[in-house]
């Protein structure tokens, strides 16, 4: 059996011009990068702009596990297998981070016969936007540093410093650090940290804006530091934001890339789920729904944290609205939310499979009852699912209202993506859905974080450490109690508590942390025991990742 990697090396992408040409993109706002990707110019959506948009898909899944959901590949084969009953469409995806492509997961261009090409170039440097926002992030970073160096005119407090540099690798060496040693001319000695690029404020930013002066004033925004007098500094400040724009004045342009059966991809922007808001580029997203009649877009890890922040603000933020959500299941998944091991899962269990279900069945009810929106859930089928599983996921998911479609897209492709494909028509023709959001913005940061602990996670409340209310009370007089929320929770619970499969009930989620991205629009909730710098496993991706001397990579999945 072909690898990921070997599966994508065996198709011959078409040439990026072509698949432009089919969505109706004139050349002129083509900017190549080789033969088979290219960024596209930010007139393109200016111009276009009388053009109806398409039906909004959005793919999530339940609480991820080591077993694997395949939410990108579904993504990919729902695009192909719509492409394949003769709609026009285009699919809206994040760009991997090379900490996870080179920690835990090797590859993250989709699976199987449903993945984005070039694989290996979406995979590691692709057209250089994380680079970008890296140097973007440093740059600020270096300056607020020099400020201070140089006489601190704004009278910043070294101690009081919030803007962490970044690398785009899981390191976990860098979580904390000392700097500005060596003496006067290097610098001010001082504690410091770094995240992954995912994790930078500046990636949210991108992801974010609406177009290049969005851009800058959003950059501009940014909170870095406060002062003695415990009064907030911005980058604007800092004079930094016009340098930082034009280092990301071709990182906000969208990629545009095929997948392997020629459906036009938007690969742009990547943000974590875990601990940013987890959604590909609002340029893209509006882009692929105008260039097609369907686009498909996800977002990350489970529902309870990408499709929540895709609803409440994502789409809040840039006025989308949904036509229809696929929640992506496995009975292998469930099996180990019912609380087998990951080597039992081969076996029939209808009984860790009644216990594991309420987990899907709670991502069901929060689109359904929460936001208000058409839904379908797409099962991945393993070999080693027993049709006795299958029709026990049918009949708990058809007692809410809610169909069950089988897809086969790693084995099958856009084919195996049909049904599926056409359960989305029936459900953007036939259901209208009535979006709501999980909160609105009026009520206070304590009233928004309650609103999702116990209408989306399940929980009973919030216990606030002495130190956050401190931040929520800082916030708050400064007028940031009026935003969106960002939860920074783990991604393998609906709780604050990894260990907590399933939909747990009866916890209460503890605030750590809380702090303000001025320039996203968002209040940022760190939750447990999250990060935002990863470490790389005992045994890393990179291990296996090797080139020949033609340049071929191997070992990306």
């Amino acid at each position: 059996m072909m690898t990921d990697i070997e599966i994508a090396q065996s198709v011959k992408p078409r040439n990026i011009l072509e698949i432009a040409k089919e969505a109706g993109i004139d050349e002129k706002y083509v900017e190549l990068y080789g033969n088979t990707k290219a960024k596209l110019d930010l007139s393109l959506l200016n111009d276009m702009s009388e053009r109806p948009d398409g039906k909004l898909i959005l793919v999530t899944a339940i609480t991820p596990t080591p077993a694997g959901e395949g939410k990108t590949t579904t993504t990919i084969g729902l695009a192909d297998g719509l492409h394949r009953i003769g709609k026009k469409v285009a699919v809206a995806l994040r760009e991997p981070s090379l900490g996870p492509v080179f920690g835990v997961k090797g590859g993250a261009a989709g699976g199987g016969w449903a993945q984005v090409i070039p694989m290996e170039d979406i995979n590691l440097h692709f057209t250089g936007d994380f680079h970008a926002i890296g140097a973007a992030n440093n740059l600020l970073a270096a300056m607020l540093d020099n400020h201070i160096y140089q006489g601190n005119a704004l009278n910043i407090d070294p101690r009081r410093i919030t803007w962490h540099r970044c690398v785009d690798m899981n390191d976990r060496q860098l979580r904390f650090v000392t700097d500005g040693l060596g003496g006067r001319v290097n610098g001010v000695p001082r504690e410091d940290s770094y995240d992954i690029t995912v994790a930078s404020e500046i990636m949210a930013v991108l992801c974010l804006a609406s177009s290049v002066s969005d851009l800058k004033e959003r950059l501009g925004r940014i909170i870095v530091a406060y002062t003695y007098d415990e009064k907030p500094v911005t980058a604007k400040d800092l004079k930094a934001e016009g340098a930082m724009t034009a280092l990301l004045k071709d990182a906000i342009k969208p990629n545009l890339v095929q997948t392997l059966e020629g459906t036009p991809a938007f690969v742009h922007g990547g943000p974590f789920a875990n601990i940013a808001h987890g959604c590909n580029s609002v340029i893209a997203t509006k882009t692929a729904m105008k260039i097609g009649d369907y686009a498909i877009t996800e977002a990350g890890f489970g529902a309870d944290l990408g499709a929540e922040k895709f609803l409440d603000i994502k789409c809040r933020m840039a006025g989308l609205t949904p036509s229809a959500v696929v929640i992506v299941a496995t009975v292998r998944a469930l099996k180990m939310h019912g609380g087998l091991a990951k080597t039992e899962l081969a076996s029939e269990n209808l009984d860790a499979l009644e216990r594991g279900i309420p987990n899907l069945l709670r991502h069901v009810c929060n689109i359904k009852d929460v936001y208000k929106l058409p839904s379908v859930v797409a099962v991945n089928r393993f070999p080693t699912d027993t049709d006795a599983e299958i029709n026990f996921i049918i009949e708990k998911c058809r007692e809410l209202g809610v169909n069950v479609v089988l897809s086969t897209v790693w084995a099958d492709g856009g084919k195996g993506g049909e049904a599926l494909a056409r359960e989305v028509v029936r459900l953007c023709e036939e259901e209208k859905g009535d979006f709501t959001y999980a909160y609105e913005l009026d009520g206070t940061i304590e009233d928004k974080i309650l609103a999702l602990v116990k209408k989306i996670y399940g929980g009973d409340g919030i216990s606030i450490l002495p130190a956050a209310k401190k931040q929520i009370a800082a916030l708050t007089a400064l007028g940031f109690d009026k935003v969106p929320v960002c939860m920074a929770k783990t991604q393998y619970s609906f709780s604050d508590d990894q260990t907590k499969l399933g939909a747990p009930n009866g916890f209460t989620v503890t605030i750590k942390n809380v702090k303000v991205s001025a320039g996203a629009g968002f209040v940022v909730v760190l939750t447990g025991d999250i990060m935002t710098m990863p470490g790389l496993p005992k045994s890393p991706a990179a291990e296996r990742i090797d080139v020949d001397e033609n340049g071929r990579i191997t070992g990306l999945f």
